[in-house]
């Protein structure tokens, strides 16, 4: 299938974001724990066999591995640096996992080997979506579960798309295209529904959540000048044009400061299926 992204995922997540995510670990971690402990709520006490998809720098992996301490806990991402953090994070923690550097719509991940997958935010990137959830049908045992969370639409989540709204205009940031590969490829439930039907997965119930995220206010200029598009765009820009723009932007955030919070509920699909 050819490329629907206007960027290259490997190139991306190896390179810039991937470093960003990695330097902002703490603050990001922070901001979606409601995600992380929703997927722990879902988890049954009889997993044994774990797949974490793209899982980053390791939150939703190490919840999961500290909830259910006698499970082994896979971790699959393209981006190397963030999994060489999401390592050494579950080393430290002594958890019983392995990571694989790897876009997951290909992998020859073990046939009929997990009985739960599971992903926040982590799943709405591939160039084939379909494959990939093909792909990870045919790792999953008869009857394992599958989890993920991933955002409702642009509109649904004006914190998200503040930034950009604010000063979009002057910066030349790369168009969303309904269903293409980035942060709000799953905005359309109807299309959840679908592709995991025609991979394979069995009772598929798309749920809405609205999930009360936050971050200190003391960390949203680096959230605001350093993180996804925006953040690209203004790194590429000289030093005052990028400050002046990043304040521009941050002034629009002010509807979400709460004292010394900034919060947020953040639309969300959970889904679920079974293989």
């Amino acid at each position: 299938m050819a490329s629907t992204s206007p960027v290259d995922q490997n190139t991306l997540w190896n390179g810039p974001s991937g470093q960003i995510w990695v330097a902002q670990q703490a603050i990001l971690d922070g901001l979606f724990q409601p995600m992380a402990d929703l997927l722990v709520a879902e988890l049954p006490e009889t997993v044994t066999q774990l797949l974490d998809i793209g899982c980053g720098t390791g939150a939703s992996l190490l919840a999961a591995g500290a909830a259910r301490p006698a499970a082994h806990c896979t971790g699959v991402d393209i981006s190397a640096p963030m999994l060489a953090m999401a390592r050494k994070r579950a080393e430290t923690a002594g958890l019983d996992a392995d990571f694989i550097v790897a876009d997951a719509q290909q992998h020859p991940l073990p046939s009929g080997h997990f009985d739960w997958i599971q992903s926040r935010l982590g799943v709405m990137f591939f160039e084939d979506t379909g494959a990939a959830f093909a792909n990870l049908h045919r790792a999953a045992r008869p009857n394992s579960g599958l989890r993920f969370i991933a955002w409702r639409s642009a509109e649904e989540n004006p914190f998200m798309t503040t930034a950009e709204r604010a000063i979009g205009d002057e910066l030349d940031l790369p168009p969303r295209r309904p269903g293409a590969p980035g942060q709000f490829a799953f905005a359309d439930d109807e299309r959840i529904h679908h592709l995991l039907q025609a991979a394979g997965w069995k009772d598929v119930e798309v749920t809405a959540v609205a999930l009360p995220c936050s971050l200190a206010r003391n960390e949203l200029p680096t959230y605001v000048g350093q993180l996804g598009a925006l953040g690209l765009a203004l790194r590429d820009l000289p030093g005052e044009r990028a400050s002046a723009l990043r304040d521009q932007a941050l002034a629009a955030f002010t509807p979400f400061i709460e004292g010394d919070r900034v919060r947020v509920d953040a639309a969300c699909w959970l889904i679920r299926a079974r293989a």
